[in-house]
């Protein structure tokens, strides 16, 4: 099923898994796609900014997206495209909708920086992808250094209707959500599911002023799941103590450089990857952060039995 603007819950942003030297791990793509659809996500996102995708191949990437898109049975599949030409993005967005997947995920070029070269580059984009493929745009001024305004992403919107969801990463950038939702309130701006990124580290402030859910990558997907249904279910305090017992990791989880490194070694020590291993040039993680992360779980624990993790071998091996 193709993406529309009616998505809302929890996308995942999937890592993409590396053996120790290097090569892509199927079968940690395999344990992975499963974890997300037994924990509950409705969605995962592969060959994001947190995917690697910049350290591999044309061929890659597409055995990447396909391999999720053909092992997710129950979740919609967004396959990030972003890349410096059009006719990369255009034969990989072709592979991943041919294969089932529900969309793609466009990021601007750190280059743009006037409002009319953001929405041109935009409309180019979406011509190149084609008209019948969905897509989610990424607004991520923190990494990417590319500012859209309110009104920018409104005009990208209206002037390409297969853009059905916003990935919101701006920070501060609360108020650019309810900005949105009034934009929708007055008519000016149709139907936009916006999902949220930056490893969750809003999500239980960006729910209540309108977010249709998460849309990152935190190592505890589960968590992510459960703050968006009590924040539906008005559920504010018990939303809120959830995401505060997490919030210590999720923070340590948020440093530049070393967020995944921390990421991957969690989902190790959860049996779902074989490797924490980046591919190259990447961040390892050192034995002091591994301890502290260590020590992080124990207190997450404390309020989310999930968190108690026993050392374990490659599960996923």
């Amino acid at each position: 099923m193709k993406l529309t603007a009616d998505a809302k819950g929890t996308f995942a942003i999937a890592p993409t898994p590396f053996h120790d030297d290097g090569r892509i791990d199927e079968r940690s793509i395999d344990r992975l796609a499963d974890f997300y659809e037994e924990v509950g996500c409705d969605g995962v996102t592969v060959l994001g900014i947190l995917g690697e995708a910049p350290k591999l191949d044309a061929a890659e990437a597409e055995q990447v997206a396909v391999r999720f898109v053909k092992r997710a049975k129950k979740m919609q599949v967004i396959v990030g495209v972003s890349a410096p030409g059009f006719a990369t993005m255009r034969s990989l967005a072709k592979a991943s909708m041919d294969a089932g997947a529900a969309g793609v995920m466009i990021a601007p070029p750190p280059s743009l920086r006037t409002d009319d070269q953001i929405t041109g580059y935009f409309k180019q984009a979406a011509e190149a992808i084609g008209p019948d493929v969905p897509w989610v745009l990424q607004d991520y001024p923190l990494t990417l250094s590319v500012v859209f305004t309110p009104a920018v992403i409104r005009k990208i919107v209206t002037d390409n209707p297969n853009c059905v969801m916003l990935k919101h990463e701006d920070w501060p950038g609360l108020e650019k959500i309810s900005t949105l939702r009034n934009f929708q309130k007055d008519g000016s701006l149709r139907p936009l599911s916006i999902l949220c990124g930056n490893g969750g580290l809003f999500l239980d402030f960006e729910m209540e002023r309108g977010a249709d859910g998460a849309m990152t990558g935190y190592a505890f997907p589960e968590l992510l799941i459960d703050v968006v249904r009590l924040s539906k279910e008005g559920k504010r305090d018990a939303a809120h103590d959830l995401f505060d017992a997490h919030l210590p990791l999720i923070r340590y989880e948020q440093q530049p450089g070393a967020g995944l490194a921390v990421r991957k070694y969690v989902l190790q020590k959860r049996g779902i990857i074989a490797s924490s291993a980046q591919r190259k040039p990447g961040a390892t993680i050192t034995a002091a952060a591994k301890a502290e992360v260590d020590y992080l779980l124990s207190r997450v624990a404390r309020v989310d039995k999930r968190a108690n993790l026993q050392p374990q071998s490659s599960a996923a091996g």
